[in-house]
């Protein structure tokens, strides 16, 4: 939703009627994962995406119908191998998309969880009663529900929601013969934080910066850590770690950095990292060097299962040599951990449904 929200806002203040879709589940090979979004306003905006072929068109027609007619509909398109490339199904595959038209109410309360970077669930029905299809139901991290569906099993969709969020997955459940929903986790965007100004430091930011991450730098020292360095870093906290972690919030989409070479700075970060739920944490050094890091982090009470969490030496191996080219495979090793835990959070649970 995030890739879209600009222009949803936008058409929202400008009056506009939208209708968005949604990839509820996919089978086979395809471009775009649950989750994924395109909108299309009546006048026939469109922005986001859902394939990648000729499938988007036939889904902006959907979307115009839906407008017109206010009635939710799950669209299925299954292709074989010689017409999968046509329609953006690589491959083969198979793929359901909810479309339905977007309720102002509902969307503002969505749009308060991503602008405030908070966890957060949506529950939405795919297959059900006319009454029933399409409503949706958001969970906030503190518990707060948006909506009910006013059934019976309401309490069953709350606790798989909430088991949901607690693993950041995406899935779709099916409740009885005749009702399915999708419950889809909405975690803070990724966050990359750097301990340590240095070169390589200059070069990650404005790495991460492009990949969509926020950047946070730690550094104490004010000759390494400053504006004139880093003028495109989200935030920079001139304090030791101890200090500065206190002054952020480690999630699981957060990424953490050491980069100093410095004891004084990199095993207090550590100390912090290591214990949180951030799913890359890599430092900077030679295997000697990080054995005699390991060793003084072991003295000070961390665990050896603790420590298998710790990527060092930091990065791909790339023959990397210049600054650039190690903030390069630094920067490749936190895409490459974030899309392995991405892939691991996608659950289908329903059944796919035959081409007709």
């Amino acid at each position: 939703m995030r890739d879209i929200l600009t222009d949803l806002i936008r058409w929202q203040n400008e009056g506009k009627s939208i209708a968005l879709a949604t990839v509820v589940q996919t089978w086979g090979s395809s471009p775009r994962k649950a989750g994924s979004k395109m909108a299309v306003t009546f006048d026939g905006e469109v922005t986001g995406s859902v394939s990648g072929g000729c499938v988007e068109n036939a889904v902006v027609e959907a979307a115009l119908d839906v407008l017109d007619s206010g009635e939710t509909q799950l669209l299925h398109f299954g292709v074989a191998d010689e017409t999968a490339w046509g329609v953006g199904l690589a491959c083969g595959g198979s793929i359901d998309i909810l479309v339905k038209p977007i309720n102002t109410k509902f969307f503002k309360e969505l749009q308060s969880v991503l602008e405030n970077e908070q966890s957060a669930m949506t529950v939405t029905v795919v297959r059900g009663s006319e009454k029933l299809m399409g409503c949706e139901i958001l969970i906030r991290d503190n518990d707060t529900v948006v909506e009910i569906f006013g059934n019976d099993w309401d309490n069953k969709v709350l606790t798989l929601a909430q088991a949901t969020l607690s693993q950041g997955i995406t899935r779709r459940v099916i409740l009885n013969e005749d009702t399915e929903v999708f419950i889809e986790s909405i975690l803070p965007s990724p966050t990359l934080i750097v301990v340590g100004g240095v070169h390589i430091a200059v070069t990650l930011v404005s790495l991460a910066k492009m990949l969509g991450y926020q950047t946070i730098l730690i550094d104490p020292r004010k000759a390494w850590g400053n504006m004139e360095r880093f003028p495109n870093v989200d935030s920079l906290i001139q304090s030791w770690p101890e200090d500065a972690f206190k002054q952020v919030k480690i999630t699981r989409s957060t990424a953490i950095t050491m980069l100093t070479h410095d004891p004084k700075l990199d095993d207090p970060a550590l100390k912090v990292a290591l214990s949180s739920q951030a799913f890359y944490i890599g430092a900077l050094g030679s295997k000697t060097t990080n054995a005699k890091r390991c060793e003084r982090l072991l003295n000070d009470g961390l665990s050896e299962a603790q420590l298998s969490h710790l990527h060092a030496p930091i990065g791909l191996d790339i023959g990397a040599q210049t600054p650039e080219e190690i903030a390069l495979a630094i920067m490749s090793e936190v895409v490459q951990a974030n899309r392995k835990q991405n892939q691991i959070e996608v659950k289908n649970e329903a059944k796919p449904v035959p081409s007709p």
